[in-house]
């Protein structure tokens, strides 16, 4: 990892995110439609989301997409 590899900043903002909001990956993935596994992938940073993916993810968490995206340069 570097530190301008956005990936890791956006995996830590979304396992934050849904841990505040008390929900396990798998309780997070149904409510947004996806597989538990894809949401492990992209909390550690295996996956580069899509701007529709980090929608979803973002509405399951009522938030906007670029809080998903805070503090990423």
């Amino acid at each position: 990892m570097t530190d301008d590899d956005p990936l890791p900043h956006f995996g830590a903002n979304l396992r934050a995110a849904r841990e505040k909001n008390g929900l396990s990956q798998e309780a997070f993935a149904q409510r947004v439609g996806m597989d538990p596994a894809e949401i492990r992938r992209l909390e550690s940073a295996r996956r580069d989301p899509g701007v529709r993916v980090v929608t979803r993810l973002a509405r399951g968490l009522g938030m906007s997409p670029a809080e998903l995206l805070k503090d990423i340069k």
